[in-house]
């Protein structure tokens, strides 16, 4: 059985719609693949109560108690690795995950490290996605599921989706657009993902 543990930092609406998904399609029977654990950086966030409620193994690694960044993700990935199963090195899955990992990290998890992000990368990385797409006079906007590379917000695409800017548009109501698709297309990049997966 193929573990998954989601990273989060915030409400974890996108980590819900994964959780759900995972149990409606019967991942377990399908792929061999189970959502196990939900970790999160922030103590407060919001979707690690949403986590609990849905059985999940809940952690909580807090950023602020370490001295350097390499520290901190030292930490978390002792955390995650903890969900191996024998001879199955969890997939890992950010969502809502509000920090810059180090190329150790992402070198340790490389293939096995997805991200959402709100924008149709290659076109703005980083943050402040919805408002840098207004400013520019973007007709459309998006969100792209990727895997993660040492590169902020770069790698290879699993997942796009479009949504139109509509005039009057604010970046509050285009990003509630946006997640409402991010909300349909990481669920199912992941399950794509894993549908690709040996054994």
């Amino acid at each position: 059985m193929k573990n998954i543990v989601i990273l989060i930092s915030g409400g974890g609406s996108n980590m819900a719609a994964i959780v759900r998904q995972a149990r409606d399609a019967r991942w377990h029977a399908r792929y061999g693949a189970q959502v196990v654990a939900v970790i999160s950086n922030r103590a407060q966030a919001a979707g690690l109560l949403l986590a609990r409620q849905q059985g999940l193994t809940t952690a909580v690694v807090d950023h602020r108690g370490f001295d350097t960044r390499e520290d901190f993700d030292a930490a978390l990935a002792q955390a995650i690795d903890r969900h191996d199963a024998p001879g199955q090195p969890a997939l890992v899955v950010l969502a809502g995950f509000m920090r810059i990992l180090t190329p150790a990290f992402v070198a340790r998890y490389a293939g096995r490290l997805l991200n959402i992000h709100p924008s149709l990368l290659p076109a703005f990385p980083g943050l402040h996605t919805h408002q840098r797409a207004l400013d520019a006079g973007c007709r459309f906007a998006g969100a792209t599921v990727h895997q993660v590379t040492g590169e902020l917000d770069h790698g290879p695409i699993l997942a796009q989706a479009v949504v139109p800017v509509i005039p009057g548009d604010t970046a509050d109501t285009l990003a509630q657009r946006v997640l409402t698709q991010e909300h349909r297309i990481y669920p199912a990049a992941i399950a794509a993902w894993l549908a690709q997966q040996p054994g």
